[in-house]
């Protein structure tokens, strides 16, 4: 059963194309990742799974309703948590969460007082007076002492320091075992990488990738490293050839990977690693360049022998961010009310 299920979705600002026609499927239960650069179009899908924008094309289909038209009814079962808050400055972070707790009914005031222990977080204090991660904590501790069926998650553990990264990973963890399913948007590939069962990668408002991790890196080049007795000359077959003294490193297609291998013993090997790309090399290979394999030649996906020459890769290209829509009427929700500054 597909808690989200999206065809064909578009969306434009004036001129602006910001998403192009994008499919996406989220099944129950699941931990799906949503990655992309900036103004790829994560925040504006996000809305509209939301109810908060009018899709222009297309079709959503969100926990068996539409998202625009059954927004009331709908908010009542999803819980989100924006990447940015600014909650009232007046209330102490207890008092927030217990509103925005109250929004679903009579807040669970013993799962309450074990988020709030392990966050660490100190709800008697004034919201003006919080950091940037103890801000985040208020949204995410309303969000997970809550009881709905998805939960939609932008960024949020931006701010937070690495063990309370650790803190809510865990926490996402117990919810999907108990059939619950996390839509997460994070900048943090590590993160997604640890959490997710399924990711979808969308750049300039399409998406180029969807699947399980395992499934991409199976289709996906090898990453080879390896030190040698002798200098290495090059290895036929293979994309992003880079050799520093006795050691080289490239990528290699599965097909290839013996023969690449059968090559190096000829330079007498002392070390080897080859492993599957991580999520990282993944991302980069499309957004790096032309959106080509990182390792090989920007516009071109022939295998390289040898050396790199100047201006070839060995070096991929990062881009920073992405031109993508504007964004759309202010809203930030957590258990689905909007409240707040929109990004």
């Amino acid at each position: 059963m597909s808690v989200i299920e999206v065809k064909g979705l578009t969306k434009s600002y004036g001129k602006t194309r910001a998403l192009c026609g994008i499919d996406l499927s989220v099944k129950q239960g699941e931990i799906h990742g949503f990655i992309g650069m900036n103004g790829a179009g994560k925040t504006t899908a996000i809305r509209i799974l939301l109810g908060l924008l009018r899709k222009d094309g297309g079709e959503v289909n969100l926990l068996g309703g539409d998202p625009f038209r059954d927004c009331v009814e709908l908010h009542k079962r999803i819980a989100y948590v924006p990447s940015e808050i600014n909650p009232w400055a007046n209330l102490t972070g207890g008092e927030v969460i217990d509103l925005l707790s109250r929004l679903r009914g009579k807040p669970d005031a013993k799962r309450r007082a074990e988020m709030i222990d392990r966050f660490q977080f100190d709800p008697r204090k004034k919201c003006r007076g919080y950091s940037k991660g103890n801000r985040q904590k208020v949204v995410l501790i309303a969000a997970l002492i809550s009881d709905a069926e998805l939960y939609i998650l932008d960024e949020p553990t931006s701010g937070l320091d690495p063990l309370m990264e650790t803190v809510f990973q865990d926490c996402v963890r117990e919810l999907a075992a108990q059939g619950k399913t996390i839509f997460l948007s994070s900048h943090i590939l590590a993160e997604v990488e640890k959490l997710c069962d399924r990711v979808t990668i969308i750049k300039e408002g399409q998406i180029v990738e969807t699947g399980s991790l395992r499934e991409m890196k199976q289709l996906s080049r090898s990453i080879v490293h390896a030190e040698c007795v002798k200098p290495v000359k090059g290895i036929n077959g293979v994309y992003g050839f880079q050799c520093d003294g006795n050691k080289v490193s490239f990528s290699v297609d599965p097909s290839s990977l013996n023969a690449a291998i059968k090559e190096l013993t000829e330079y007498e090997m002392v070390s080897l690693h080859c492993a599957p790309p991580e999520l990282e090399d993944l991302f980069l290979h499309y957004y790096s360049g032309s959106g080509e394999s990182a390792g090989g030649k920007p516009g071109s996906d022939k295998p390289k022998s040898g050396a790199p020459k100047s201006g070839e890769p060995g070096s991929i290209e990062h881009r920073s961010g992405e031109s993508g829509g504007g964004e759309s009427r202010n809203g930030e929700s957590v258990g689905g009310k909007p409240r707040g500054e929109a990004r």
